[in-house]
């Protein structure tokens, strides 16, 4: 039983699955409504934006850089997204070029970080206020609305029932992508990078190519969560994804991806979005007001980052013990 419970704990996805489903519990037995089948399908089913999100800044962050520019993106990537769907432009346009808004934003950021040498969270903040701007400019300072009903229908669209469409495809792509980063040659590039950057140069593994290729997928995958924005909420405001980054890392470093690059997995991020999202549903239950919401995530953003710092330190210095006793070892054998 012991082992099964360190293996839980070892291991990224499994531990922030295990959390998930403690906080579940605890705030059922709190208030039992919690834990009913329609609620917890809320909770899950609206995890979807922050699961998007999460899975790409997990690519960036598994490099050991950070983009806190997504967003800005998702702003920008919804408010095109709205105003191409309210004018009756084709989806199989409109979508697009809905992602190539991110694409653009993050080769930007992965050749200012990559080839110019930039620091990320200089360079993503730099992106941020462009975009956000870009987003005021873009929309005049107004909310875009009127969208049709059918494309706001789509978030509603369910397989089987109770499974949202929206949710199964992410499943489907976090999947496909955990075993591209666990199974393939080049996925595990991004590990790498993070781990030891020099070192990756050293054996030849192409640095600045997989950054770009990090940052680009991160903002991709944030224009993705901002076409789920626009059908969900049905509106974009100028100030659509404001704070979003933040419960993106959160979700991340809750899953288990630390900060310092080369560690964790997207299914730890999958399941660290569910808990981010449904904080604010928790508070509710729980009879708290819902602005702690971003407190919350900040304490917790803090606190796991601290455990992870000093959880680093501590396997240095036990690494380095180890090193210093079989040199000391050695030496009194040779003597």
């Amino acid at each position: 039983m012991k082992q099964i419970v360190r293996k839980v704990f070892k291991t990224p996805g499994l531990s922030s699955a295990f959390f998930m489903v403690a906080l579940f519990i605890v705030a059922g037995i709190i208030n039992p409504a919690f834990l009913s089948l329609d609620n917890l399908q809320l909770c899950i089913n609206g995890s979807v934006m922050y699961m998007l999100l999460a899975i790409g800044i997990a690519f960036v962050l598994m490099t050991g850089e950070i983009d806190v520019s997504i967003g800005s993106v998702l702003g920008l990537s919804a408010a095109f997204m709205a105003t191409c769907v309210r004018d009756g432009v084709s989806l199989w346009i409109a979508i697009p070029c809905t992602l190539a808004i991110g694409a653009v934003a993050g080769l930007l950021n992965g050749y200012g970080v990559a080839k110019l040498h930039v620091s990320s969270i200089i360079m993503t903040l730099g992106t941020m206020g462009i975009l956000r701007g870009t987003v005021y400019i873009y929309t005049q300072g107004k909310w875009v609305e009127n969208l049709p009903d059918y494309f706001k229908r789509y978030t509603q669209a369910s397989v089987f029932g109770f499974v949202n469409v929206f949710l199964l495809v992410t499943i489907i792509i976090t999947l496909g992508i955990h075993f591209y980063m666990s199974k393939t040659k080049k996925g595990r590039y991004l590990a790498a990078i993070g781990d030891n950057i020099n070192g990756a140069n050293l054996i030849g593994i192409p640095v600045a190519r997989t950054q770009i290729f990090a940052f680009v997928l991160s903002g991709i995958f944030a224009s993705l969560a901002g076409i789920i924005f626009v059908s969900k909420v049905g509106f974009v405001p100028p100030t659509a994804g404001s704070g979003y980054e933040m419960k993106a890392i959160a979700a991340c470093v809750i899953g288990g991806i630390s900060l310092s690059g080369g560690v964790g997995t997207v299914i730890g991020a999958f399941f660290g979005a569910i808990i981010m999202s449904s904080i604010g549903r928790i508070l509710v239950f729980l009879k708290f007001p819902s602005e702690w919401d971003n407190t919350i995530t900040g304490i917790l953003l803090i606190v796991i980052v601290v455990a992870d710092s000093l959880f680093r330190r501590h396997s240095a210095e036990k690494a380095r013990k180890e090193r210093l006793s079989a040199r000391t070892l050695n030496e009194e054998r040779e003597a």
